[in-house]
């Protein structure tokens, strides 16, 4: 647990049903020109065209880049900013999941400070000029993104995931309407809420954890617990996604405040070699990392067990932690996330990049915030664990 600590979100975060109609008033706050940050899938659910109308009423012009494909790339971060030079747009808003709100930061910040977003990672570069304003709105209940101070790019030369974090990435406002998240199917629904519980988690047992932080992943993950399966399930649910949406929210904002561990050092490589979706990969690495790392986090682990409990249930703090163990696998039975192999991805190729996986893992600095810290061999044993994991009969990971 950290000794001194310092709490940062989004300046004014607007949330609830129907908070989605504030983005133009927001916007007209901030600038007169905003470049709309999204991709083909929000456009054709009509909710481009439903900010879009937002802004116009409240006399604010709009141009919009709809480049996003999947996870976020250098590439898409140069052509939206090229966009945004060209239109001399003031104001950025982001409009989807995680991978067009991490595009938009990476613009904010080299619209106004310049130079390849490769250069900040690691703190080589620091913004030290204002970034564009940005106004974050996501339609899944997963990232968090609207809620943290960083942003990850994907290094198209390289393949190596750039985890970049400064104060300057924070999106200054945020607008989280859980209706926008009522047209997420069952998949994108299950992943992204797994992900979401490996936000508040991981926030929870970092090593970088302090107690404000404890608060809101505590909160995050009582929030997500209770409701996932019921969004899964029953996507038009509105109290079920209005609820994972503040778990999502606040598991953003815990893990910007303390950190991730070994779920995120790990994932990261997986989606930069593999272009699994971020959401996913969490959600496939989650049993098998909290597995490895129990015996190092067994009171912090028993809290979560505790979550999963029902009220007469009596455990020891050993058992709880099992129980948060088995009960994280349980859930990813139920809403039918994949292992690595389920996924699809060929086990020769997988195999032939354990070491480079294990390497840019280590070197992202997210395992040494675990409770127990990895080697690099024990990364790559572990790769080879996650490939084909049983989330009902999984073997232990062997000290």
């Amino acid at each position: 647990m950290e000794s001194y600590a310092v709490l940062r979100m989004p300046q004014t975060i607007n949330y609830g049903r129907g908070a989605f109609e504030k983005v133009g008033e927001e916007a007209a706050g901030k600038g007169k020109r905003a470049l709309i940050i999204s991709d083909k899938i929000m456009d054709q659910l009509g909710y481009v065209r439903e900010g879009r109308n937002h802004l116009d009423q409240a006399n604010v012009e709009s141009v919009v880049y709809l480049g996003v494909e999947s996870e976020p790339t250098d590439i898409y971060v140069e052509e939206a900013l090229t966009l945004c030079k060209k239109e001399k747009c003031d104001v950025i808003i982001s409009i989807g999941g995680g991978s067009c709100i991490d595009t938009a930061k990476a613009v904010s910040i080299l619209a106004t400070n310049g130079g390849y977003i490769g250069d900040y990672m690691g703190g080589k570069k620091i913004a030290g000029t204002d970034p564009i304003p940005h106004i974050a709105v996501p339609t899944t209940a997963g990232t968090g993104s609207e809620a943290t101070d960083a942003t990850i790019i994907t290094n198209t030369v390289s393949d190596v995931k750039m985890m970049i974090k400064q104060p300057a990435f924070m999106p200054n406002i945020a607008i989280v309407d859980p209706l926008l998240t009522i047209s997420s199917p069952q998949h994108v629904t299950a992943a992204t809420g797994v992900d979401a519980l490996s936000h508040a988690v991981e926030a929870y047992i970092s090593r970088k954890s302090h107690p404000m932080t404890d608060v809101i992943a505590l909160s995050a993950m009582k929030l997500i617990i209770d409701n996932i399966e019921k969004a899964y399930e029953h996507g038009d649910d509105l109290e079920a996604r209005e609820a994972m949406c503040l778990g999502s929210l606040q598991a953003g904002i815990a893990f910007s405040n303390s950190s991730v561990c070994l779920v995120h050092g790990m994932s990261r490589p997986i989606g930069a070699l593999f272009h699994v979706p971020h959401g996913y990969s969490n959600a496939m690495l989650l049993p098998a990392v909290l597995e490895f790392s129990k015996n190092d986090a067994v009171e912090r682990l028993g809290d979560v067990g505790a979550i999963f409990m029902k009220e007469e249930e009596e455990y020891t703090m050993e058992e709880a932690a099992d129980l948060a163990v088995d009960s994280v696998k349980k859930l990813c039975l139920k809403l039918n996330i994949p292992n690595l192999n389920g996924w699809g991805i060929d086990k020769q190729e997988f195999e032939s990049v354990i070491n480079k996986m294990a390497s840019d893992a280590l070197a992202s600095g997210s395992p040494a915030n675990n409770p127990r810290v990895p080697r690099q061999s024990e990364i790559a044993d572990l790769y080879k664990v996650c490939y084909d994991y049983n989330f009902s009969t999984a073997s232990r990971v062997a000290r």
